[in-house]
């Protein structure tokens, strides 16, 4: 991968990475009422295909996702603020550009519509509004909510209709803190391949997730993309502190370029929830 390219990337995870650090300090200090899915851990997957689809395939597409969301707004080009204000609970602000809760945010800025709150159903109800409009959509979903009934279903008939879409399995092996190899002995990609669509498995990194560009929205296609939440399902708290940490790897990498972003986003991300508290 060019080097300017898996920059790019960075900064949007950096962005991504402080805003849930903050959150998560934030909702451990009872600050944050309402319940939330934090997708630190996670980023690099929304970074990297929000990177390549809006910056390089030049295409908007129409967004669906669900639990561990705020990384898709942020790296698809969400307004941060309004965020920070809907977790808050400053509605007069945040429903100026983002409504829906922690899972359940929408945006008509960046076309990330809100979910309805049943796992998955964001799946046939974003392959709709494809097959309505015939544009290019991306669905977000986790390996937990791959499982539901109306999810394959679904995939099975938007592999029929060869719609424009791309399948997102955020992987973290988890269903609460039930692993995959307890609930299922299948694999989202196999699943995918036996609808006759594109199906892959992979890493959450920027390098693997960029082989795939080629074909993104020519047909339907799913990648199964393995990562690792850092925090709990919802709420602030850890389960591990043992877990592979793609931020940290990308950070070393990148070296000192990687080391001025990540100060810069610290720094003022810090500032703009500490902004936010004090209209509390």
């Amino acid at each position: 991968m060019h080097r300017k390219l898996r920059i790019k990337i960075f900064e949007k995870a950096s962005l991504c990475r402080h805003f849930e650090t903050n959150a998560y300090k934030f909702s451990e200090k009872k600050l944050i009422k309402i319940p939330i899915y934090l997708s630190a851990g996670q980023e690099f997957i929304s970074a990297s295909l929000a990177t390549i689809i809006n910056d390089f395939c030049k295409v908007k597409p129409l967004i669906f996702a669900q639990h561990r969301c705020h990384s898709t707004y942020l790296s698809f080009g969400g307004e941060m603020d309004n965020l920070i204000a809907e977790l808050l609970g400053n509605y007069k602000l945040s429903n100026t550009g983002c409504m829906g809760g922690s899972a359940s945010i929408y945006s008509k800025k960046i076309n990330m519509f809100g979910h309805d709150g049943h796992m998955g159903t964001q799946v046939p109800i974003g392959i709709g509004a494809c097959f309505t409009s015939k544009k290019p959509t991306i669905i977000f979903m986790g390996d937990a909510a791959a499982e539901e009934d109306y999810v394959l279903g679904a995939l099975g008939w938007a592999a029929t209709k060869k719609l424009p879409i791309l399948f997102i399995v955020e992987d973290n092996n988890l269903s609460i803190l039930t692993e995959k190899k307890v609930r299922r002995n299948w694999d989202m990609h196999d699943v995918a391949r036996s609808f006759k669509m594109k199906g892959y498995n992979l890493k959450d990194s920027p390098n693997e997730i960029e082989k795939y560009k080629k074909f993104f929205f020519k047909e339907p296609m799913l990648l199964n993309i393995n990562t690792n939440r850092m925090f709990w399902h919802a709420g602030a708290g850890k389960d591990s502190d043992k877990i592979f940490d793609r931020y940290l790897i990308e950070k070393k990498i990148l070296g000192k370029e990687a080391e001025k972003i990540d100060k810069k986003f610290n720094s003022m991300i810090k500032k703009k929830w500490e902004k936010h508290l004090k209209k509390q």
